[in-house]
């Protein structure tokens, strides 16, 4: 099960941390802006979640799928 990467554009300012930090998940638009590329897998989970807190305006969380049944 993947996670999801969220952006939180009001409060988003484009510093490009998280394009630096997870490029296999972001990438930045032509303004600096982050662009998410697909889920966060297993494998960069943990990098995902450092990302996350290193983000200096808080403008990104991770989701987790929801439960199967």
């Amino acid at each position: 099960m993947s996670h999801t990467l969220r952006v939180d554009w009001p409060n988003c300012k484009a510093h490009g941390i998280c394009a630096q930090m997870l490029p296999e998940v972001v990438s930045l638009d032509q303004w600096g802006f982050p662009i998410v590329h697909g889920p966060v897998t297993h494998e960069v989970l943990e990098l995902a979640k450092s990302t996350v807190k290193a983000c200096p305006t808080l403008a990104l969380r991770l989701t987790q799928p929801p439960p199967r049944h």
